[in-house]
């Protein structure tokens, strides 16, 4: 007696497992790219605060003061189109602090400063990102 061939193919438990370990993949994965594409927004903020901290000092050198018509007080300008941030920059003849805050979606509740002595802080950050305050700018959630 022969056999009879049988149909191959996926029974329904097995779809269901696959269905339930693509699900767990996403759950773990999903997170982990959002917070990935949120640190990279960080570079634009001290990326931003960097090259403002040049081109006040060479403001420095040319008049021996930080004051000037740009920025609120300060002599070198904001960056005409910033995304995800808000630049602004007090000084106060011989010091100045350039702040960038999280003005666009997940980067509210982000703050950066630098000074004229190339202190950089961390003046804010979301809930789940560690120390509010650090004197460094974070990069990571509570990593400088």
């Amino acid at each position: 007696m022969k056999h009879a061939s049988r149909t191959r193919g996926f029974t329904l438990i097995e779809l269901m497992i696959v269905v339930a370990i693509i699900g767990i993949l996403a759950s773990i994965a999903l997170p982990a790219y959002s917070d990935y594409i949120r640190r990279s927004k960080i570079v634009e903020a001290t990326s931003v605060l960097s090259d403002l901290r040049v081109r006040m000092e060479q403001f420095y050198q040319d008049n021996r003061s930080y004051d000037g018509a740009a920025l609120d007080n300060c002599g070198a300008g904001a960056p005409a189109v910033a995304k995800n941030f808000t630049f602004n920059c007090r000084s106060l003849g011989q010091t100045y602090t350039a702040t960038a805050t999280g003005s666009a979606g997940r980067m509210v509740g982000f703050g950066f400063t630098i000074n004229e002595q190339n202190v950089r802080a961390t003046t804010a950050t979301p809930a789940g990102w560690g120390g509010a305050q650090a004197a460094c700018w974070i990069s990571r959630k509570g990593h400088c």
